[in-house]
């Protein structure tokens, strides 16, 4: 019987392929892309003031909401955060993939490997309050500041309204620190995976050809490791997008788009305009999606 089974399924690879992927393709289009309809539908629903339930009638008012002056000001915020630290999570990333695949030897680069993934071996949630405690009043970071005498520098950065707080452990600026920390081994791996892929033999051309060190890295080594930089921001952009876990933390009274959809599903159990905001990073990270794809952002995961 198996032997006949496995003859009727070699002589048949079609059938074989939707074995495969048909239990995963059901999953994505019913739990996955079957929940983000249903977003998409209770966003068009509204709540009664009145009563405070939800209306099951097909009304724009509910987007309407999201271009009242607080509701923009959470997507403007969100997204300057996002853009902040996928650009910071370049610069520090960067530097580290390079070295890692051109000049550190295969035992090196194991260990390294290790160091940068090390971190997503421990809870989400200890990274975070491990941060919260290190940028705290009492933590080393303002430890290190009184003990060389420059705790000015920091009060004056604490003290400038859209950045600051009362501590670094309760303004945007630990915040911007903490996301950096946790999503930079996603900017990592993608860049050092771009980057082994450039043959040394252009670069070696490259300064055959005269061309010096920055030359190099703008016309040769950054345009072949894009793909990479972007399959990167696409993590780290996305992941700081939808987190509420940080700004609940870390943050102030200044709401982020993850805590208004966390407010308003359980708290307020206003669904139909959690909904509509869940949308929004919908609609950004697909027109960042296909801007990456035009890109060759997708080469590189």
């Amino acid at each position: 019987m198996l032997n006949h089974i496995s003859t009727y399924l070699y002589q048949r690879p079609k059938l074989i392929l939707r074995l495969l992927l048909g239990p995963p393709m059901l999953y994505m289009l019913v739990v996955y892309l079957g929940s983000l309809f249903t977003l998409l539908v209770n966003s068009f629903f509204s709540l009664n003031d009145f009563t405070g339930l939800v209306v099951y009638e097909f009304t724009l008012r509910t987007y309407a909401k999201l271009f009242e002056a607080t509701n923009l000001g959470i997507f403007f915020r969100t997204a300057s955060m996002a853009m902040a630290v996928t650009l910071a999570d370049i610069i520090i990333a960067f530097p580290l993939a390079y070295y890692i695949a051109r000049f550190s030897s295969t035992r090196l680069k194991t260990y390294l490997y290790i160091a940068v993934t090390l971190p997503l071996w421990s809870s989400y949630l200890v990274r975070v309050y491990a941060w919260k405690l290190i940028l705290a009043k009492e933590g080393i970071v303002s430890w290190f500041f009184e003990l060389f005498g420059i705790q000015f520098i920091l009060d004056k950065l604490l003290s400038i309204p859209e950045i600051g707080g009362s501590s670094l452990s309760l303004s945007p600026i630990g915040m911007f620190i903490a996301f950096c920390y946790i999503w930079l081994p996603y900017m990592i791996v993608p860049i050092q995976t771009a980057l082994e892929r450039v043959p040394k033999s252009l670069i070696e051309a490259s300064s055959d050809l005269g061309a010096n060190a920055a030359q190099t890295f703008r016309n040769v080594l950054l345009p072949l490791a894009l793909p990479g930089v972007i399959a990167g921001s696409i993590f780290t952009f996305s992941l700081t997008l939808g987190d509420f876990i940080i700004p609940q933390v870390l943050g102030n009274s200044r709401y982020f788009i993850g805590q208004a959809v966390y407010s308003y599903q359980g708290t307020a159990g206003n669904i139909p305009l959690a909904a509509a905001f869940t949308m929004g990073p919908v609609v950004i990270m697909i027109v960042y999606l296909l801007i990456a794809r035009r890109l060759g952002a997708f080469d590189a995961l």
